[in-house]
């Protein structure tokens, strides 16, 4: 395979063990705010963007949707290496854009300048940069593009599109929100949802109701992420994990927390929402991330502040 253009190696943080850490990648518009310098790009060309990033290379970015998460996913590996120095299942955070090796100067400035701890910039001029993620071992992928999104879902990699928004970064532990059917489960009920309604959906489960349901695009990174919470006890995580539901509890609630318990993946809460919005909820939450396919969630999300990203 081939290697990336560019790859710059941070010497300044410690290189983490990429067959056992948990690496996310994210593109330099999921983790700072470049829509500016994104118009700049569409409206004016490449030269244009090149010759503004060089010129404002020492002038830092402000934070992006993603920014907060990567900031808890640090914290998460100060708690494990306070307990154990030598543990090597981490988070790994690399950068992968489509900037040139010139005009990303300024991405890696922006890093240093916040103290994000990112192990590698990778600078791709390959239009699909999603190639590179499964060399790179990534287990989760944070996009501001489409494409790269489904791409990346295409090649097996869990993604999400993060659209920019203002956020508040909600303090310690990290706190991660899942929605079920199409995200962390397969979309056979929704599937079945569409074509006989609401009470051939709920038929379904009861039948169902002993039969795990299918994975869905987020169950490797979610699985990944518990087998880093269980390094603590559950009073001492700095990981809280949430499952938040259009199903109902009462009806199929049960399929879904059966199929959690048989995968072996621990959730610290759920919430069956029974279609009711989910807004009012996350707000409740304050998660460093929400991952959804459904967009009126994601909007409903955003309307309170929370970093959301879309499960197309």
């Amino acid at each position: 395979m081939a290697e990336p253009e560019s790859t710059v190696i941070n010497t300044d943080v410690k290189q983490k063990d990429s067959s056992e850490a948990l690496v996310i990648a994210v593109t330099t518009r999921a983790i700072f705010n470049l829509e500016e310098e994104h118009q700049l790009y569409l409206e004016k060309g490449k030269e244009e963007y090149i010759r503004h990033q060089q010129a404002n290379q020492d002038k830092p970015l402000s934070p992006g949707t993603a920014f907060a998460f990567i900031q808890a996913a640090q914290y998460v590996n100060e708690k494990i290496l306070e307990s154990n120095p030598a543990e090597k299942g981490l988070f790994d955070i690399l950068v992968l854009s489509n900037n040139s090796p010139e005009s990303g100067v300024r991405i890696i400035n922006s890093a240093k300048h916040y103290g994000l701890e990112i192990s590698k910039f990778c600078f791709v001029s390959d239009e699909d940069s999603t190639q590179y993620l499964k060399s790179h071992r990534v287990k989760l992928f944070l996009s501001a593009d489409r494409t790269d999104v489904c791409n990346a879902l295409r090649r097996g990699v869990s993604a999400a599109l993060v659209f920019q928004q203002e956020v508040q970064a909600p303090s310690t532990p990290l706190r991660v929100v899942f929605d079920g059917d199409a995200v962390l489960f397969s979309d056979e009920t929704d599937q079945v949802f569409r074509e006989q309604g609401l009470e051939g959906a709920m038929q379904y489960e009861r039948v169902m109701e002993a039969v795990p349901i299918g994975e869905g695009p987020m169950k490797a990174f979610a699985m990944h992420l518990g087998k880093i919470r269980k390094k603590f006890s559950q009073e001492e995580s700095p990981i809280r994990t949430y499952l938040v539901t259009a199903r109902s509890g009462r009806d199929m609630g049960i399929r879904a927390i059966k199929t959690l318990r048989e995968w072996g993946l621990a959730i610290d809460e759920a919430f069956f929402m029974d279609g009711a919005p989910k807004g009012p909820i996350l707000a409740q939450i304050q998660p460093h991330i929400f991952f959804d396919d459904g967009l009126h969630n994601i909007q409903g999300a955003q309307d309170v502040g929370v970093p959301s990203a879309w499960v197309p």
